[in-house]
């Protein structure tokens, strides 16, 4: 996710917009206001048990399938840990999820106190993995980061994009594709396939000042000088770009993937489920965006991470946490530190 003022608005005011009058999210806004109007809250619930386990897509109210895992500490990796933290026998994690959430990703569960969604969940399995008991707190994006920067919290996880930008503040563990994707009608035979050629002839929903705008419009002008077309609309809010593809008004929508994975499954038992047609990096077609768990720079704590995450992914448990909150086409094949993140002229 980019900063604030960049991409990060669009696609959460895009995620929020779409949430207002669905049902589901409606109770999940609703736990996240029962938690108070300051910058931070500390969970009342960190999901985590003594023994190991680890309970994903729980209290989710169906944005997740909620499935336990069982996650042995590794001694190997917890020694890797800066002293502070491993004597410490606690992992702070930040979520920067106030004030109203953003499913699939973080927001306040169906108890309207345990913080849900595929960030904090995998918060709580690297914490098991190092051995640590995960304690979240939930703040606004901008505080999240002063938490950070305070060693109030030791890690961040939030759809953090790795920019090169924050790189000269913050090191970073990456553990999922930062996507966008095509949404389609389920009964639709159109795939993206991974070139812009496959749009000829389409009409695709985007929405304004958004980095998959910026994408759109890029394709729509590389097919005009092949003498082919692409329509591009423009709606005011994701229900009714929803009812533009129920009613055949468009062919695909084209947004931020996790939006799209969340759509996808509150749609299923509707009479017209849709599904995704393919994903395109959010950082163009030169890099793959990562998202990556966010530590202060230097603090020792991004390869433990790392190493955590490539735990779990070897195991199996990486992949049944994707699968959970149906972000499996975001899977990375290892953690990778400090990688090549967005260039400052797009970070």
């Amino acid at each position: 996710m980019p900063r604030p003022g960049l991409r990060t608005r669009p696609l959460r005011a895009r995620i929020l917009r779409g949430l207002a009058t669905a049902t589901a999210a409606a109770s999940l806004a609703t736990g996240l206001a029962a938690c108070g109007g300051g910058d931070s809250v500390t969970a009342a619930s960190d999901g985590a048990a003594s023994d190991g386990t680890v309970t994903v897509g729980a209290l989710s109210n169906g944005a997740g399938k909620e499935t336990v895992l069982t996650v042995a500490a590794v001694p190997s990796i917890r020694a890797e840990l800066p002293k502070k933290v491993r004597d410490s026998g606690r992992l702070a994690i930040g979520v920067g999820a106030l004030p109203a959430g953003f499913p699939p990703l973080a927001f306040v569960g169906t108890d309207q106190r345990t913080l849900t969604g595929s960030e904090p969940d995998l918060g709580r399995l690297v914490a098991a993995v190092l051995g640590l008991k995960p304690v979240l707190s939930n703040a606004t994006w901008e505080n999240m980061f002063v938490g950070l920067d305070s060693g109030r919290t030791d890690v961040a996880f939030a759809n953090v994009t790795d920019t090169e930008q924050r790189k000269l503040k913050y090191d970073f563990a990456s553990y999922r594709k930062d996507n966008l994707g095509f949404e389609v009608l389920r009964s639709s035979t159109w795939d993206f396939r991974g070139d812009y050629r496959a749009l000829a002839g389409r009409t695709v929903a985007v929405g304004r000042g958004t980095n998959q705008e910026k994408i759109l419009l890029t394709w729509q002008e590389k097919l005009r000088a092949e003498g082919r077309q692409l329509t591009v609309k423009y709606f005011p809010d994701n229900n009714s770009t929803w009812l533009a593809l129920d009613g055949g008004k468009i062919d695909a929508y084209f947004g931020p993937n996790p939006d799209i994975a969340y759509h996808i499954r509150q749609d299923a038992g509707t009479a017209h489920p849709t599904r995704n047609a393919g994903t395109f990096s959010g950082a163009g077609a030169t890099l793959q965006g990562l998202i990556a768990a966010t530590t202060k720079k230097d603090s020792g704590l991004a390869r433990p991470i790392a190493d955590a995450i490539d735990h779990l992914i070897k195991n199996g448990q990486y992949a049944q946490w994707l699968s959970a909150w149906n972000l499996s086409n975001e899977g990375v094949d290892r953690s990778l530190v400090n990688p090549p993140g967005l260039p400052l002229d797009n970070s």
